[in-house]
């Protein structure tokens, strides 16, 4: 097969199956650096991957997955060596079967920024030298697997996109809930990575075909009917006992034929396969024909956690916006990110659905600022953003820290406006909006406005922008100053919707300007463009009869079945004017429940809650006037931190959040350790707890998480880091009297070392209790190695040393 002809089979293609599973029957020793073997044993590597081949794999994956500058740290070897050692090796094994080479990448091992350390053009400069060493070493195609991170994954893209020519297929690892470890959707990577260049998205890892094939289905769903897709299974779920995976090759290929039903590009193994369960896939996929019937796709914006499908009326919330208001210019001039965030915590409480980001300020640096101002938003919130800019620098830069598919307010119809933008849109994935106004300015017809957006959308479609991805705004004029054109407005509107097919977005509050009672004239507008098809609202959130009337049109359309939505909204509240004449009657005296929203840690809980690091550390210094330092922990703190961890295990808030909450805590505990300081006293931890990825295990994310968790609670953790010997444990733990050991392996070749810790920690008579972690573990298994406690995420953690310690 050639490289050019990958697309175009007429056949699922075979990928391979685990080479971590076949180096361990090998004998790969624990600790060791497989990539490295691929210089140091390349016969060894190489009758692998000729396994692979002759099995029927057609895209056969090199042993490159770990060869990255991080995780390559202390090796004889570069990453340059160990890959192009690696593609040679996987080339020759192929040659004879017409099998393709794929330079195979995995995560780096560190979280990015703003959840981790990594700065994101660092990840992105790394991932380059990779790619870059795969092409020069003659690699077919770029293979991405094994991401749990949409931001990581954005990096990887965005450098294989910039630095080489290579097909790119992308994967990401689902856990049973359909999610990643991180929180993201199969959604929103479907979205991102389809937007960000990806020639084929797929699933694989974690878990087995049965539990994998709900999720494959979203995600065929989730992209064009032509547009490639592919799995790579485990072998099942791991057994109890860590000795493998629970199915044989039979049942495997047994559980992989219903994926025939997605017409899949390719499929292959992951986990605990081996040559002889791709060997049986040749039978299981014989005659299935890649590709599935065109559907209609809908319009989505995302972030990693949260998809928004504009399908009837959104609401995009219009307050970060500096026009016309000077405490919001002010803000951005001196830096104040804590009132820019305030107002996105608000919309989205207020019930919008997407935020407008605008930030052209007199007095700012815009395109910095830009930059600067999506990583704060997208620290706090998980709605999708609108990048509102006419500097193109700015939205350049916007647009590239995005995690997530954003949309681009705006381009026109001006030919060098939309040769700027339009490319830009295209690179990072972004949906665009186009202003119905060119270099002649708004004409007063709505024909003439429907003629440029019919321009826009050609240049956008030619540009490679899918037309669901295209907005048209029709523009709102001012009834005080041209009420004459605003039904040409409406009318405009209607006839994109009808003639274009594309989406529409209007700025509603600009048709009320210079008029009392701005409420009802918006309100009215904005019912108006609902029925002729508006999509996108930019409005205030906050205006309780806008919002009433978006609400009703849905119930009114048939949109909001049953009124669901209506009733969740509305069931406990009363029309204004009712509530109004009630509250002339009320007593003015404050209920319990007011009482309870307005005391004196209300404030302080709820930035922990939403991540508001600068509100966090400014409502506890207010505190500490009045409250003693450990109050402020025990009364607001810790129950704030518990209805975060509890929102969490109920899979209403994500890893990304939950960091942000305990960085925003953390910000609160430097106030009170200085207050502590100031009056000389000590600081009194609940409990000292070491931490640990064991021997041979250089995967430490879900650990350093820990950690960060465990000190917002107060305790003092010894973190030891990766890669521990046993011993360097059991000295720690005699020498600090510890009592509390928290063991992490993500790895099965490191489950053994993880048992021989808890062997020689009982061996040493300490009086110490074990808790164990890792997305490798089980209960049971966790049982059978000697373990006190099986931790599966950070919040459980927290919870079994509040239990071992009485706090």
């Amino acid at each position: 097969m050639q490289v050019n002809e990958l697309f175009k089979q007429s056949n699922t293609v075979l990928l391979d199956g685990g080479m971590g599973t076949m180096l361990q029957a090998a004998g790969l020793k624990l600790g060791a650096r497989p990539e490295e073997l691929n210089i140091t044993d390349p016969a060894l590597i190489e009758g692998i991957h000729g396994q692979y081949a002759a099995a029927g794999s057609r895209i056969v994956n090199a042993n490159t997955f770990g060869a990255s500058a991080h995780k390559l740290a202390g090796s004889a070897y570069t990453l340059e060596q160990v890959i192009t050692a690696g593609i040679e090796n996987c080339k020759r094994a192929c040659a004879p079967y017409g099998a393709l080479t794929a330079l195979d990448v995995g995560p780096l091992g560190e979280l990015l920024e703003p959840s981790g350390t990594l700065a994101f053009e660092d990840a992105v400069a790394e991932y380059a030298r990779i790619v870059k060493a795969g092409e020069a070493a003659g690699a077919d195609l770029i293979f991405f697997e094994t991401y749990t991170d949409l931001y990581e994954l954005k990096a990887a893209l965005l450098a294989a996109r910039e630095n080489t020519h290579l097909p790119i297929l992308a994967s990401m690892s689902f856990e049973a809930g359909g999610r990643t470890f991180t929180g993201c959707t199969v959604e929103s990577f479907a979205a991102t990575a389809r937007g960000l260049g990806a020639d084929a998205v797929g699933i694989n890892c974690s878990l087995g075909p049965k539990e994998i094939f709900p999720m494959a289905k979203r995600l065929a769903e989730a992209v064009p009917g032509n547009f490639p897709v592919f799995v790579k299974p485990n072998a099942g779920l791991p057994r109890a006992d860590g000795s493998g995976y629970d199915i044989t090759p039979q049942l495997f290929a047994l559980q992989m034929k219903p994926y025939r039903e997605l017409h899949l590009f390719a499929a292959g193994g992951c986990c605990g396969t081996t040559p002889e369960f791709i060997k049986l896939l040749n039978g299981t996929f014989a005659g299935c024909t890649p590709g599935r019937p065109a559907h209609r796709m809908p319009s989505v914006l995302c972030t990693p956690v949260d998809t928004v499908t504009v399908d009837g009326i959104t609401v995009v919330g219009e307050r970060i916006n500096p026009t016309g208001k000077k405490r919001f210019q002010q803000a951005l001039r001196e830096g104040d990110m804590n009132y820019v965030l305030e107002q996105a915590v608000s919309q989205a409480e207020a019930g919008a659905q997407i935020l407008d980001v605008n930030v052209g300020a007199p007095g700012v640096d815009e395109p910095v600022l830009m930059e600067q101002v999506v990583k704060a938003l997208q620290s706090v919130t998980s709605l999708p953003l609108q990048l509102d800019s006419s500097n193109v620098e700015a939205l350049a830069r916007g647009l590239r820290v995005y995690n997530g598919k954003p949309i681009v307010n705006s381009t026109n119809g001006e030919p060098e406006k939309l040769a700027a933008i339009l490319p830009l849109c295209k690179k990072y994935g972004a949906a665009i909006v186009g202003l119905a106004i060119d270099e002649k300015g708004i004409q007063p017809k709505a024909a003439d406005r429907v003629a440029i957006a019919r321009r826009i959308t050609e240049a956008a479609l030619a540009a490679g922008i899918p037309r669901e991805d295209i907005y048209i705004d029709c523009l709102t004029l001012t009834a005080s100053a041209q009420q004459e054109d605003v039904l040409a407005t409406v009318q405009a509107l209607e006839a994109c919707k009808k003639e274009l097919g594309v989406r529409t977005v209007l700025g509603v509050s600009n048709i009320s300007f210079g008029l009392p009672c701005r409420a009802y004239l918006n309100t009215t507008f904005l019912t108006m463009a609902m029925y002729a098809g508006l999509d996108l609202a930019i409005m205030n959130p906050s205006s309780e009869e806008m919002m009433a009337a978006v609400y009703a049109y849905n119930v009114l359309t048939n949109r909001d079945k049953q009124s669901t939505k209506y009733i969740e909204r509305f069931a406990d509240r009363v029309p204004a004017s009712t509530a109004l004449a009630q509250a002339a009657k009320a007593a003015p005296a404050a209920s319990a429940t007011e009482a309870e929203l307005t005391g004196p840690y209300a404030a302080l809980m709820k930035a922990v809650e939403k991540g508001l690091k600068g509100d966090a550390a400014a409502h506890t210094r207010a505190l500490l006037a009045e409250k003693q330092p450990l109050e402020v922990v025990d009364e607001a703190l810790i129950p704030a931190l518990d209805i975060v961890g509890a929102k969490y295990e109920k899979g209403t808030l994500f890893l990304p959040q939950l960091l942000q909450a305990a960085s925003a805590a953390q910000s609160a505990f430097e106030e009170i350790k200085t207050a502590i300081a100031q009056k000389g006293e000590g600081s009194a931890s609940k409990g000292r707890i070491v931490l640990a990825t064991v021997k041979g295990d250089v995967h430490d994310i879900g650990k350093n998480i820990v950690r960060v968790i465990l000190e917002n609670y107060g305790f003092e953790v010894l973190d030891l880091g990766r890669d521990v010997p046993v011993e360097t444990v059991v000295d720690t733990v005699r020498e600090k009297d510890v009592h509390l050991v928290g063991l992490s392996a993500l790895m099965t070749t490191t489950l053994k070392s993880m048992e021989e810790t808890i062997a020689a920690l009982h061996a040493a008579k300490l009086d110490c209790k074990i808790m164990v972690g890792g997305a490798v573990l089980t209960p049971e298994y966790a049982e059978k190695i000697g373990a006190d406690c099986y931790a599966k995420d950070a919040k459980r953690s927290a919870d079994i040393a509040k239990e071992f310690f009485g706090v």
